[in-house]
């Protein structure tokens, strides 16, 4: 059976697909901070560049990337067009977009105003995660309120580079800006070096489901590369039957397009919206984490008051995002102090306990 769960917190709202109560896909939707999936935007070309068959076209603070494939018209620089965010930004790469519309679409941006010039601008934002699984799964019926503790063990997990498979296996997620690369290690599960082939083998393929199953979790997409334990580069290939099949029930139709001659498996996962890593990145998602914590402080220590120390970049993302820190006053008995510190750095931050 299919369910979805919706946990909110101050700032942001956690949804997670779960099949018999086992988690298939998980997202983080921050209000203050939408992935940007899906938005609809009344956009200008800026520059043809005929060698990248596209063009880049201007969205409000920042700049997508409009392939000849996705456009009913080459267009000019300087043109005004009707696009839609088809994939989230990446890294220092801003969101790929489209401009073939739905008719309804077309008709909305026709209604507001998307005709002649003026400054680009949002004419309508994208569906939040919640709202798109549940168009995907409508018999799903949606649970609201806290993550049970062995769901937010799970959940928490993913934030971890390594995990522990059946069998003693453990597999490495590495992300790089170009692809993400998956490590598997027997060495625990087969024990001596000179195990036998046939047991690489077959804990290779059990680990399989599983392993399809967290590159969906994870939401991993663009080039994936899978390093295979202990198999001879020529052995590997008969597993790919089985690494398609525990690819199959992801809705968003991962692709093996192969091995290399390296051995590694190659697959192609469509990327819509960004990774799970790279969602739990950056001074916003520090700064929400951080407010978090002080919630669940609170609960549990109901007589205490505390104040947040964070880095100047942390402070700043929760100063321009008032809806958390407002969220997050509805539930205790006194504002939360944020002081900026300049000595701590990045995305660093402490709870402290205000005394007397």
């Amino acid at each position: 059976m299919l369910t979805l769960h919706a946990a909110q917190s101050p700032g942001q709202t956690r949804v997670v697909l779960l099949q018999d109560g086992i988690p298939l896909e998980y997202y983080i939707h921050r209000a203050a901070a939408p992935d940007g999936y899906g938005a609809l935007y009344w956009a200008r070309i800026t520059a043809r560049v005929p060698s990248m068959a596209g063009s880049f076209v201007a969205l409000p603070g920042a700049e997508g990337f409009l392939p000849d494939t996705e456009g009913d018209t080459a267009g000019n620089t300087g043109d005004h067009l009707v696009v839609r965010v088809s994939r989230a930004a990446m890294g220092h790469k801003g969101p790929r977009v489209t401009a073939r519309l739905t008719a309804a679409e077309r008709e909305f941006a026709a209604s507001n105003g998307s005709k002649g010039g003026g400054p680009v601008r949002l004419l309508h934002a994208g569906p939040t995660p919640l709202e798109e699984l549940r168009a995907a799964y409508p018999e799903a019926p949606v649970e609201e309120g806290p993550l049970p503790g062995h769901l937010q063990a799970e959940i928490d997990s993913l934030a971890e580079p390594e995990i522990e498979l059946s069998g003693g296996m453990r597999a490495s997620f590495v992300p790089t800006p170009a692809l993400t690369a998956i490590d598997l290690d027997s060495a625990a599960a087969t024990g001596a070096r000179a195990a036998k082939r046939g047991a690489q083998f077959a804990a290779n393929r059990a680990v399989l489901p599983e392993l399809g199953r967290q590159i969906r979790l994870r939401n991993l997409s663009g080039a994936i590369l899978i390093d295979l334990s202990g198999l001879p580069t020529r052995k590997r290939a008969a597993l790919g039957a089985d690494l398609a099949a525990a690819l199959a029930p992801d809705r968003l139709g991962p692709r093996l397009a192969g091995f290399s001659a390296l051995g590694f498996a190659e697959i192609l996962r469509p990327r819509l919206r960004p990774p799970l890593h790279e969602r739990l990145l950056g001074p916003h998602a520090a700064g929400l984490a951080a407010i978090g914590r002080v919630r669940a402080e609170a609960a549990a220590n109901p007589g205490a008051r505390f104040h947040l120390r964070a880095s100047p970049a942390v402070a700043a993302a929760l100063e321009a995002d008032e809806g958390a820190l407002s969220a997050l006053a509805h539930g205790m008995t006194y504002k939360l102090s944020v002081r900026s510190d300049p000595t701590l750095v990045g995305s660093a931050w402490l709870i402290e306990t205000i005394h007397g």
